[in-house]
């Protein structure tokens, strides 16, 4: 009997370590002998729907080896939305894994992306195919899962995206200091819509709280009135401020600009929260001499592999591998996860939660991981995010001087279904 193929794909917003996931599962897959090839979906689910394949048993040795330092979705992704009235596009993905004889299939993506693996499954279950569908969990948010922790301890990227922010807070306490005569106020926005995960890893950068830092979290619910006003309070105990407010905070919904899953694209909207706020401060009689002056590091927060956490690749890497392991074992229908299983020392565990469980499940911060007042946290999220974002500088490859990233070959695999356009183009 000839093994059967799998096939990968990844999905959303991409990560400093998205790649390690799929390299995790490329060489799960190689070794296991138990797989005949290993494709990849290029730009995720779309490639899949218009049978744009290619076969990563193709690829050089070292390139593939690349992929661990490599930043953004080598394999290219996608923000395609399934609606569950497209019932053409997930009849034609399963009619592409049956011309493909794909056996096993890894979604490497967030709560959308889970919710879409699980609906996949489901329907390869009705439609009698012997599919596997295991999900790979990402997302720099880290909002995936539940705020008790129980589904999945953290989402890698987030390690990685806490540790940019981290030394971004460190570098900019510099320049606070330096220029607070003329420029009292740094305003800078992080990513997250609802979740304040990304504002808080501001404060890993900070953890002796030395620095004038103000964090705006989500889900403290404030204004850009009272931020300016919480600024201003700072600015009288501190004559100088650092502060974090997140995306969210944007008030002009006319200017919002959606993605594909129906999220608000902040950076495709004509505002921001950071110029809102930054605008609001200058309007008004600041409590120290100077004005406010804003940054907004946009995607740099999901790309910059300079700032990848070694942490954060490994556990991206292994669980592709469990993420394999799991299908090769029979399972389907879940997503491997990661289990904390003590601060210090930091250890973890990896584990299965059923794909269901994670589709379109969004987390908060926990209640008592937001300081009283809500423009800082406690003790116990600086405990959490410290082991994520690693020890020294992660390890990378240069070339003429210059990062050096996985060149991968994208000749397709001949299709064998005719032409198909998906319903939500």
């Amino acid at each position: 009997m000839s093994k059967r193929n799998a096939l990968v794909a990844q999905s959303g917003g991409p990560s400093p370590v998205i790649n390690a996931s799929l390299l995790g599962v490329a060489e799960a897959c190689l070794e296991s002998g138990q797989v005949g090839k290993v494709l990849a979906a290029h730009h995720g689910i779309e490639g899949v729907l218009m049978e744009h394949l290619f076969d990563l048993g193709n690829q050089d040795k070292a390139e593939l080896g690349l992929l661990m330092q490599t930043p953004a979705a080598a394999a290219g992704s996608c923000r395609y939305k399934l609606k569950d009235s497209y019932e053409a596009d997930y009849r034609r993905i399963v009619e592409v894994m049956r011309a493909h004889d794909v056996g096993y299939f890894f979604y490497i993506g967030g709560n959308d992306s889970m919710d879409t693996a699980d609906k996949v499954e489901r329907l390869a279950r009705e439609m009698d195919y012997d599919l596997k569908v295991v999900g790979v969990p990402k997302t720099i948010d880290n909002d995936l899962g539940d705020a008790q922790r129980t589904l999945i301890d953290h989402t890698p990227g987030y390690g990685s995206c806490a540790r940019y922010w981290a030394n971004l807070i460190r570098n900019v306490g510099e320049e606070n200091r330096a220029m607070a005569p003329s420029e009292c106020v740094s305003v800078l926005q992080a990513m997250g819509r609802d979740s304040g995960f990304i504002t808080a890893a501001a404060r890993l950068g900070d953890p002796n709280r030395e620095l004038p830092l103000m964090m705006f979290l989500p889900e403290a619910g404030h204004t850009a009135e009272a931020v300016c006003d919480l600024i201003n309070d700072g600015l009288k105990r501190w004559g100088r401020v650092i502060a974090v407010v997140s995306e969210s905070l944007m008030t002009d919904a006319d200017s919002h600009k959606v993605d594909g899953f129906g999220h608000v694209e902040y950076g495709a909207s004509r505002t921001t929260a950071m110029q809102t706020v930054v605008n609001l401060l200058n309007s008004r009689k600041l409590a120290a001499r100077g004005q406010a002056t804003g940054q907004v590091p946009g995607v740099l927060q999901r790309c910059c592999s300079l700032d990848a956490s070694q942490v954060d690749r490994e556990e991206a890497r292994r669980l592709g591998q469990e993420a394999v392991k799991l299908a090769l074992a029979g399972s389907s229908g879940v997503m491997a996860t990661i289990l904390r299983v003590s601060d210090s020392p930091y250890q973890v565990r990896y584990d299965q939660v059923p794909l269901a469980k994670m589709a379109n499940a969004a987390r908060k911060l926990p209640e008592d991981w937001v300081a009283k007042g809500g423009t800082d946290v406690t003790d116990a999220f600086i405990r959490y995010g410290t082991p994520l974002i690693g020890g020294c500088v992660a390890p990378y490859e240069c070339e003429n001087g210059l990062l050096r990233f996985a060149r991968l070959d994208y000749t397709e695999v001949a299709r064998v279904l005719p032409a198909y356009v998906p319903q939500g183009f």
